[in-house]
């Protein structure tokens, strides 16, 4: 049986203008494999409405998972949780128990919530809270879509929260295979073991040292003996 599926939704100009690098999509990866859900697609978007709600209704039908990051922080243009509500037909407002947490953790700060602050406890109608245990305004899940905190830190740990509600499949493997060969050699044997090994992912990713030319061979999958034949298979072919 296949993995589940996932998808990501990287909401911000910041991104798109490049003054933001953005790292959540490479720690979502490595998460995501870990517990045997597949990442098959990422999409950045620009704060704009529109975007953002034709993107969450796309990806929510497509796949299993979908996580958000970005927008949704205190200042005017945080609009991912409006538009997440609006892509799903549901109402927002500032909710008692999303409050509450802001509340306890402002006060243990000595810090007003005021009404900047408060935009993060609103959450569209029936969503799931997401525990956020770096900066307590909490990121909530509509049907399929996780919707969560643009900064890495606290990505990271709605993610860890996250995870135990996934079900998974078998984790990704992944090995590599280094050889001091062109690519122009190395493509056709190559090609030969990705048809041989079908249920296997091949990537080749070239190098240039000391006027040597070679590539990095991964071979990605969920079976480690398959990978280990195909990888035998592959140094055999060059030595």
């Amino acid at each position: 049986m296949p993995n589940p599926t996932a998808a990501m939704l990287v909401i911000g100009d910041e991104i798109l203008s490049g003054r933001t690098r953005d790292s959540n999509m490479h720690y979502l990866a490595g998460r995501l494999g870990e517990v045997g859900v597949d990442l098959m697609e990422v999409r950045v978007v620009s704060d704009q409405h529109g975007a953002i709600i034709g993107a969450v209704q796309a990806l929510s039908r497509a796949y299993k998972y979908v996580f958000t990051s970005g927008g949704i922080g205190p200042t005017h243009d945080d609009i991912t949780a409006d538009c997440i509500a609006a892509a799903f037909d549901r109402t927002i407002d500032v909710r008692d128990d999303a409050r509450a947490i802001l509340a306890e953790h402002y006060e243990r700060s000595k810090t007003e919530l005021n009404t900047a602050r408060l935009r993060m406890a609103r959450i569209p109608q029936g969503a799931t809270l997401i525990e956020n245990p770096v900066s307590a305004a909490p990121g909530f899940k509509v049907e399929n879509v996780h919707v969560m905190a643009g900064v890495p830190s606290v990505f990271q740990a709605m993610v860890e929260s996250v995870l135990p509600s996934l079900t998974g499949g078998k984790a990704l493997i992944s090995k590599t295979l280094r050889i001091e060969r062109g690519e122009g050699d190395i493509a056709g044997p190559l090609g030969a073991l990705a048809e041989e090994y079908a249920m296997l992912s091949m990537g080749s990713y070239p190098f240039q040292k000391d006027g040597r030319y070679g590539a990095h061979i991964v071979i990605r999958g969920n079976n480690e003996a398959q990978i280990d034949a195909a990888l035998a298979k592959l140094k055999a072919t060059f030595e």
